[in-house]
C-alpha cells in the first residue's frame, strides 16, 4: 500500500552503449517491468518512479542532479542490468546528496537451463554488473543498503520499505521545526544538546518562543471551535458527564480544549511538527497541557517534556517512518520498575503519552497535578498494547550523536491499576532488566525516548546509517561484556573517522 503518495522513489537501471541498442531497449523494458512489480507490491509504502537507463557518465551525473533538485524524490533504487563500468558514477555518486539503495537483482529468477547462451549471459549480467558498482561505493566510502534477492520476493520488497521508511524518516527531518516553550529543566544534562549540531546532523531545526507567544494564540481560540472540540472529546473517549455537567469540571475542559486548539494554530503558523514545554514555565498559560499534548502527538506532533527537542524530533520523525503501519508511537519515560519472576519496567510521564499506542478505547478524567505545578489537569488514561515494540533514544555526546535502541516486550499489566491517573505501558526489556538497564545506563541513554510498535529496527538501522550516527542495539542477542567493548571500539572509530 502506498501511504507516501506526494514522494518518490527513483529507480534508476545502469549500462553502457556496449551491448547494442537491442540489448538497451531490453534493458529498458525489463526495468519498466521491475519498477510496476515494486509498486504493486503491497508492503512497499513509497511510490517507486522509473527514471530510465543511464549509460554514460553525463547521463549518470544528470540523474543524481535531478534527484538532488526534486523535493519528492527521497532517495534512489540504483541496479546495474548489465555491466556498468562504475568510474562512470563517479561523477553522480560524488553530487548526489540523497540516499540510495542498491537492488542486487536480476530480472530472471530460475536459468533457462535448456536455452541459455552468451546472448542471454550479456543480457542478463547483474551478478557481474553489481560487483563491480558495489566496489565504487565501498571505494568512495559511501554508506548505502544493500539489498540482495529477487525482485518479486516478498522479504525483497520488506528490505526495500525497511529502506523506504528510513528515507522518509530523513525527509521528515530536514523539513522539521521544533518548537521550544520554555528552556530546558534546570540541571538536567541529558536533555540539553548542540542544536546547530543537531541541524548539521539531522537537518532539523529548534526555536525559541515567548510563553506569550502561544499565550495569545490560545486566547484568540473561539468559543465555536471550543464547543466542537469538546463535542469531539465526547464521540471519542471514555467520560463521565459530569465532566461537562458540572460548571468547574467544564471550566477545566474548556480550558484545555483552548490550549490544544491554540497550541495547533501556533504551532502550525510557525511551520513546526513538533515542540517541547516544561512545567517550571507556563506563564500566561493556564495550566501544564495534558489531554492537549496527548491529542497533538496523535496527530502526528513530535512532544519532548521538559525542554528535550532531541526526543521531540525523534518522535516526529518516527511517527513519519511509521505511517501505515499497525501500533503507534509516543513520547515515554522509563518511571519505575516492576522486579519479579519476570522484571519489567513501568513506562509512562505525567501526563503526555500518545493515545496511538493504547490497547483499549481510553478514558478522559481529571486529575490533580502535583509536580512542577499544582492543577487539576485532563488527561487520558490507558495501558499500552502489548507487543513487541522499541525504546529509542538520541544522545549528544559532544563530538557526535548516539542512537540508543532497546528492544523490548510490552505486557498486559497484571492488576488493573486504579489510581495511577496517567497513561503508561509495561513492558520487559530485551535480553531482561538486569542486562538492558546496564546496556542502557552504560550507553548513556535518557530517561525519555521515543517509543514505537510501529518503526522497526531494521528501519531505524537504515535511518542511521543513512543520517550517518552511531547507532547501539540492546536486544536478545546483547551480553553486557560486548557491549561494553563495542562502546569502546564505536568511540574509537569515530575519533579516527573524525568525530
Amino acid at each position: 500500500m502506498k501511504v507516501f503518495n506526494d514522494k518518490q522513489v527513483w529507480f534508476v537501471t545502469g549500462s553502457q552503449h556496449l551491448y547494442g541498442p537491442k540489448v538497451l531497449e531490453q534493458v529498458a523494458r525489463d526495468s519498466a517491468e521491475i519498477v510496476a512489480g515494486l509498486n504493486a507490491a503491497e508492503t512497499i509504502s513509497v511510490p517507486v518512479a522509473e527514471k530510465g537507463t543511464v549509460k554514460t557518465p553525463d547521463e549518470i551525473l544528470a540523474v543524481c542532479q535531478a534527484a538532488n533538485n526534486d523535493p519528492s524524490c527521497v532517495g534512489l533504487i540504483l541496479w546495474m542490468h548489465t555491466f556498468s563500468p562504475a568510474k562512470m558514477w563517479i561523477a553522480g555518486l560524488t553530487q548526489l546528496n540523497k540516499p540510495f539503495l542498491h537492488l542486487h537483482t536480476q530480472f530472471n529468477a530460475a536459468l533457462p537451463w535448456d536455452d541459455i547462451d552468451m546472448d542471454f549471459m550479456n543480457l542478463n549480467q547483474s551478478a557481474h554488473g553489481c560487483r563491480e558498482f558495489g566496489f565504487i561505493g565501498t571505494r568512495m566510502n559511501i554508506d548505502r543498503k544493500v539489498v540482495v534477492g529477487h525482485w518479486q520476493n516478498p522479504e525483497v520488497h520488506k528490505q526495500v520499505d525497511d529502506w523506504c521508511r528510513a528515507a522518509i524518516g530523513i525527509n521528515a527531518g530536514q523539513n522539521l521545526k521544533v518548537a521550544r516553550f520554555g528552556d530546558n529543566m534546570r540541571q538536567v544534562a541529558v536533555t540539553e544538546g548542540n542544536k546547530v549540531s543537531a541541524q548539521i546532523q539531522f537537518g532539523y531545526e529548534v526555536h525559541a518562543y515567548g510563553l506569550g507567544e502561544l499565550a495569545e494564540a490560545v486566547n484568540e481560540t473561539s468559543d465555536a471551535d471550543v464547543n466542537a472540540l469538546l463535542d469531539e472529546y465526547a464521540s471519542t473517549y471514555d467520560m463521565s458527564p459530569n465532566l461537562f455537567t458540572d460548571s468547574d469540571l467544564k471550566k477545566l475542559m474548556v480550558q484545555e480544549a483552548r490550549l490544544e486548539l491554540g497550541m495547533e494554530n501556533f504551532l502550525n503558523s510557525v511551520g513546526a511538527k513538533a515542540y517541547t514545554n516544561t512545567f517550571e514555565n507556563l506563564t500566561g498559560t493556564t495550566n501544564l497541557p495534558g489531554l492537549a499534548s496527548q491529542r497533538l502527538m496523535s496527530k502526528g506532533f513530535g512532544y519532548g517534556g521538559e525542554g528535550d527537542w532531541k526526543t521531540s524530533a525523534m518522535v516526529h520523525i518516527m511517527k513519519v517512518m511509521g505511517q501505515g503501519k499497525q501500533g503507534g508511537t509516543s513520547f515515554m519515560e522509563d518511571y519505575t520498575y516492576n522486579f519479579g519472576a519476570r522484571d519489567q519496567v513501568l513506562g509512562a510521564h505525567m501526563l503526555e503519552v500518545c493515545p496511538s499506542i493504547a490497547a483499549k478505547k481510553p478514558k478522559l478524567e481529571i486529575h490533580l497535578h502535583t509536580i512542577g505545578c499544582r492543577a487539576d489537569i485532563p488527561r487520558l488514561i490507558f495501558s499500552g498494547q502489548e507487543g513487541p515494540a522499541v525504546n529509542v533514544s538520541v544522545i549528544d555526546l559532544g563530538s557526535r550523536f548516539r542512537m540508543l535502541v532497546n528492544v523490548v516486550d510490552t505486557v498486559t499489566p497484571p492488576q488493573s491499576l486504579p489510581h495511577l491517573p496517567v497513561a503508561h505501558a509495561l513492558w520487559e526489556p530485551q535480553p531482561n532488566l538486569q542486562v538492558g538497564a546496564a546496556a542502557w545506563i552504560h550507553a548513556g541513554g535518557a530517561h525519555h525516548s521515543a517509543y514505537s510498535q510501529a518503526v522497526s529496527l531494521d528501519t531505524l538501522t537504515d535511518y542511521a546509517e543513512i543520517a550517518g550516527i552511531e547507532m547501539v542495539v540492546i536486544d536478545n542477542s546483547t551480553q553486557l561484556r560486548q557491549f561494553k567493548q563495542e562502546l569502546k571500539n564505536n568511540s574509537a572509530y569515530y575519533r579516527l573517522a573524525g568525530f
